[in-house]
């Protein structure tokens, strides 16, 4: 995973080799930070790079932000045309992962948020799939509870939570499965590691409220209102008990970085006849169609990086800029 060539850090573009933060900056030690996780998917016949619900993404940080004591440093369209000219001058012609980071960036050691410097960053990468699992994954319920938004806000992208995360991952993958599904401290259903989760069942989506300890998913809202639209489907946002999972129609994950995930098995225990379900399948395939800029219904969803003054560069042009 080759990053682009520059990146956005204290206030300029640099080269993204220069993009560094020095070892006593207080986000490194503490984990005082917040960011967020934006898609490119690259459409090869239009020669276009669109980036999904990318305003959407920055009201979030936005509010992640308040929560740590911070502000963004521009309005959220400053932060929204930063992010294409950053995507511009690394030349991205393939899915790409943004990645936009604030964090406290005091050299002070002492835990706190109040009373400390702050400072954006911003770079992309190209990125493929967040599961290397060929169809429908395998998944563990976890022995890790996901973090109580009194203890630690899950409604914030808050770079220190996410060990919670990687606890709940790595059990899972040193197990032998491809993702956790990650319960409340009163045994609730609350997601994946790093992913919303929805569930079929007796023909409605159901998935975990907000009040659940679940990050408001952007693709979790999306699914919501792509399952009315187009399929006609209902969801209940209501808690789901472990069990549900084991008899229920269809399982899946979904988020920005992991897309939309079917789940075949949970806990050794086949989920439908163990693939890919009706709804996952209608859902993941409009999903497809509508980050690629192939659904003209949903065309506002997607913000465009190159210009017929700006065009992506052809493979030839890169060659000759790397000779």
């Amino acid at each position: 995973m080759t990053p682009g060539k520059f990146a956005y850090i204290r206030g300029s573009l640099v080269p993204v080799e220069q993009a560094q933060v020095p070892i006593m900056t207080h986000a490194l030690n503490y984990g005082t930070g917040c960011f967020e996780g934006i898609r490119g998917h690259w459409n090869d016949e239009q020669r276009q790079l669109y980036v999904f619900r990318l305003p959407e993404h920055y009201v979030r940080m936005k509010a992640s932000a308040s929560i740590l004591m911070m502000s963004l440093p521009m309005s959220v369209e400053e932060l929204c045309n930063l992010t294409v000219e950053l995507l511009r001058v690394n030349e991205h012609t393939e899915d790409t992962y943004i990645r936009p980071l604030l964090y406290k960036s005091s050299p002070v050691i002492g835990v706190r948020l109040h009373n400390l410097d702050q400072d954006f960053a911003l770079f992309s990468v190209p990125f493929g799939a967040y599961v290397e699992a060929e169809g429908a994954i395998r998944v563990r319920t976890s022995s890790w509870r996901r973090l109580d938004d009194n203890a630690a806000p899950a409604r914030a992208k808050i770079t220190g939570t996410y060990i919670n995360a990687a606890l709940a991952k790595s059990e899972a993958m040193l197990d032998g499965y491809d993702e956790a599904v990650v319960l409340t401290h009163d045994g609730h259903v609350s997601e994946g590691s790093a992913e919303n989760l929805f569930a079929v069942i007796n023909g409605r989506l159901v998935t975990p409220p907000v009040t659940e300890n679940i990050l408001a998913g952007i693709t979790r809202a999306t699914l919501i209102q792509l399952a009315g639209d187009l399929l006609g489907i209902a969801t209940d946002e209501r808690p789901i008990d472990r069990t549900e999972l084991y008899v229920a129609d269809e399982v899946f994950l979904c988020g920005t970085g992991a897309q939309i995930l079917p789940v075949g098995e949970i806990d050794h225990r086949p989920i439908g006849d163990g693939g890919e379900g009706r709804v996952t399948a209608a859902l993941k395939t409009a999903y497809e169609k509508i980050i690629r800029g192939q659904d003209e219904r949903y065309i506002e969803w997607l913000t465009p990086v190159y210009t017929d003054d700006q065009p992506a560069p052809r493979p030839e042009e890169s060659l000759v800029g790397s000779v």
